[in-house]
């Protein structure tokens, strides 16, 4: 089940590089990229987020900004700035839609109330989306392109909004599935190739399953409690990988789950779709 046991203090952003056939994940706190190919990479700021815009060139979500990222010449390039004047907040979830834009969620680094939103970046404008929100989370998109999920852990209602034929929301978001009254939290989430949502679940220790009508299907079990983020990949897109993260595990909950902060891979049934690609 460990895929890469590099441990992080707070592993997310889980993606599969279609071009690559490798998957990255961010440590947001420990300020770095890494691959399971062995390589990681350092930044001078907090990074959430990733996606794929050529085999070498990412698009990253920093605390600051949206930058491109070569992995070949390590340059670094930013594109638009991102609560750049809020020194409260940086960014968090984030994910490449259908139709090549990114999606973005910023939050209080201390979880301040009401400190972040969620936005998107498409074809050079940055545009605040929903707001307010305190911690943004499970950013992903049905199979189709018809809408966008994303949950504010806080309240641990995961929305789901209609998109329109540019990938822009259009109506009111609606309630997809609420976890509150199990007290659940909604971290990062991806779709299948049928329209299943996966949601990693924080404090739960696994990456539960819902159809596409929010009802519960089934669960995969994680060897720690604080999971971040899914990505489905691998040679068939059937693997299920799983961020992971030491924050908020007391001393005690850190012995108990050595393997906490790892990165996790479970073969399974289910599917996945390539990760679509930004458009520059």
């Amino acid at each position: 089940m460990i895929h890469d046991d590099r441990a992080c203090i707070l592993g997310e952003g889980a993606f599969w590089h279609p071009e690559l056939n490798k998957l990255f994940w961010c440590d947001i706190i420990g300020r770095r990229l890494l691959c399971d190919d062995g390589n990681e990479w350092a930044f001078d700021e907090h990074i959430s987020a990733i996606g794929w815009i050529t085999e070498t060139l990412l698009i990253i979500a920093g605390e600051t900004s949206l930058f491109t990222f070569d992995l070949g010449t390590l340059a670094k390039t930013k594109l638009v700035d991102l609560e750049a004047d809020n020194s409260v907040t940086r960014s968090n979830d984030g994910r490449v839609d259908p139709y090549g834009g990114f999606w973005i969620g910023t939050m209080g680094k201390n979880a301040e109330l009401d400190a972040g939103a969620i936005y998107r970046y498409y074809k050079g404008e940055l545009r605040r989306l929903f707001a307010p929100i305190t911690i943004s989370n499970a950013i992903c998109f049905s199979p189709d392109g018809g809408s966008a999920y994303f949950t504010d852990t806080y309240f641990s209602r995961v929305m789901q909004v209609a998109l329109d034929h540019d990938g822009w929301p259009r109506g009111a978001p609606t309630r997809f599935v609420d976890l509150s009254e199990e007290s659940l939290n909604p971290d990062g989430a991806i779709t299948t190739d049928d329209g299943d949502v996966l949601i990693a679940l924080w404090g739960a220790a696994k990456v539960a399953q819902y159809g596409p009508n929010g009802v519960l299907k089934g669960s995969f079990s994680m060897p720690s409690d604080h999971i971040t983020c899914p990505a489905l990949g691998g040679p068939d897109m059937t693997t299920l990988f799983a961020t992971s993260a030491l924050q908020g595990l007391s001393a005690a909950k850190r012995h108990a789950q050595p393997d906490a902060g790892k990165t996790y891979a479970i073969e399974t049934l289910l599917r996945g779709l390539p990760a679509p690609q930004f458009i520059l």
